[in-house]
């Protein structure tokens, strides 16, 4: 037994994942690897080969990896778990007019749930992956997460769902290093293969990344029941008709298919009456925004007016603002796992259904999904 702990890695045969084992392994922990098959492509239906983290090159991969450096290796079915929760929550989602970030939500209701569960089942101390962020206990006793060396790889905004129980047990080795010395150390290890390898950036089952066909496969007679519902401007009046509601979102202006002598933007959606809200891009400059299903981390409580940088979608460079927690019923959507963000100066595309994360700092205050823009 290792004087470290043992840990298991979840290993997508990818490159992280994999310089992830091999590191922990050569600091002396031992290492078992897991390999998590989420979706089966077969059943995707989409247009492009089989590419990611389900596919059999992936899991060979991360099979050869662990037999070849002398630990365990196991392959584990979530497909069940998995497609029952996050995929009918994708669909559920844009059939609400909201925009999901299943990623997200895979991270804090599945994967890691599914890794620590399987871990007590091996005896392992600690889960392990190749997310680059950064994880370390404050000296309130809680566990951080806190961004990566390297801002153009960082994924500390994914991991806002993360508990603390969680937390206490993942290692994250990758946070302090660049993307270029990982690819390094692939190389150093013998997999100059590897070291090259592309990395694929889709929702794992929407591989041909049309999230609109995927809906249409899924959703029986959805294309019937959405067809011909009115684009709008801000006071109502009618400027054409589009193909259905759930195939727009907040911020959208290439695909529309309306000729209105200007550029315009979706602003608005209103499922239940299928109508879809153009405007021009200053319409969607908003300066708050409600936010729910909270989980925070560094801190067990916001404190009203606590001011932190915001984050509303993963490439967002996020905007200066103060965070009020809702402790009283004055909005539709207020419960006291709300808080109202008031933003510094307006900013564009605030999408219900999105993540909203809060940073002090490079550390993560915590996060939630987007209920509603501003207040009216």
């Amino acid at each position: 037994m290792s004087k470290k702990g043992k840990v298991l890695v979840a290993m997508s045969g990818g490159i992280d994942s994999t310089v992830t084992a091999l590191m922990l392994h050569d600091q002396g922990y031992e290492v078992v690897g897991i390999t998590m098959k989420t979706w089966d492509y077969a059943h995707s239906g989409g247009s492009k080969k089989e590419t990611g983290c389900c596919n059999l090159d992936s899991f060979n991969d991360a099979r050869q990896a662990a037999v070849e450096h002398g630990f365990a290796h196991y392959i584990l079915d979530i497909r069940e778990e998995f497609g029952g929760f996050v995929i009918e929550n994708f669909v559920d989602e844009y059939l609400a007019g909201r925009t999901p970030n299943p990623c997200v939500l895979c991270n804090t209701h599945i994967k890691w749930r599914a890794l620590l569960k399987r871990a007590d089942a091996l005896g392992c101390d600690y889960i392990a992956t190749g997310h680059y962020a950064k994880i370390r206990q404050h000296n309130n006793g809680r566990f951080v997460v806190s961004k990566a060396l390297d801002d153009t790889k960082d994924q500390s905004y994914v991991l806002w769902g993360l508990q603390q129980d969680l937390l206490s047990r993942t290692i994250l080795p990758l946070g302090p290093y660049r993307k270029t010395e990982i690819r390094q150390m692939a190389f150093d290890y013998g997999y100059p293969e590897l070291a090259k390898k592309s990395e694929s950036y889709e929702i794992c089952f929407v591989p041909d990344n049309d999230y609109r066909g995927f809906l249409k496969r899924n959703v029986k007679g959805l294309e019937e029941r959405v067809d011909g519902g009115n684009f709008v401007d801000k006071n109502g009046n009618i400027l054409g008709k589009h193909k259905g509601y759930p195939f727009y979102t907040i911020g959208q202006r290439k695909g529309l298919e309306i000729a209105l002598g200007r550029p315009v933007f979706v602003t608005k959606i209103y499922p239940d009456t299928n109508t879809v809200v153009l405007g021009d891009e200053e319409d969607l400059e908003q300066n708050e925004m409600m936010v729910g299903k909270l989980n925070l981390i560094k801190y067990d409580s916001i404190t009203p007016g606590m001011e932190a940088t915001t984050k509303i979608r993963y490439k967002d460079k996020g905007t200066l603002s103060n965070l009020y927690p809702v402790v009283e019923t004055r909005h539709a959507l207020s419960s006291p796992n709300e808080l109202r963000v008031q933003f510094y100066e307006h900013v564009k595309g605030i999408a219900p259904g999105q993540s909203a994360v809060f940073y002090e700092g490079d550390d993560v205050l915590g996060g939630g999904i987007i209920h509603s823009g501003a207040l009216k």
